[in-house]
């Protein structure tokens, strides 16, 4: 509780998980546990994205924050908000939460996966 309430004064947002799956759950109803065949319309926008813009939208698709972010790439907390900012910019997102379902109806990040250390966090780079 103490690490959710200094996220939010930190100005993160904190996002239970039981919200997080009632959110895929009314955007994408019957989801798959595997990413979809076809590509999802806007993996046109997340190609566009940077190697960097790319890690660091995965990361936020996994639910890390700012700090977590800043720790695993070895950058200040300012450079990750720079990032997070053009990624939705770039996108077209209002906020982490539509980052988050697009992750998911894109197949960047599956349900039940809590990370991405091994991994690149893209389909098919394992």
């Amino acid at each position: 509780m103490l690490h959710a309430i200094r996220t939010v004064a930190a100005g993160d947002a904190v996002l239970a998980p039981g919200a997080t799956r009632r959110l895929i759950d009314r955007f994408i109803p019957g989801l798959p546990s595997t990413a979809p065949s076809s590509p999802h319309p806007a993996q046109h926008l997340i190609d566009g994205l940077t190697d960097r813009e790319r890690h660091v939208f995965t990361l936020v698709a996994a639910a890390r924050s700012n700090r977590e972010i800043a720790t695993e790439l070895f950058v200040s907390e300012g450079t990750v908000k720079v990032h997070v900012s053009r990624v939705l910019t770039k996108l077209g997102l209002r906020d982490r939460v539509q980052a988050v379902v697009l992750a998911y109806e894109a197949g960047v990040v599956t349900p039940g996966t809590t990370g991405t250390h091994g991994t690149s966090g893209w389909p098919g780079s394992g």
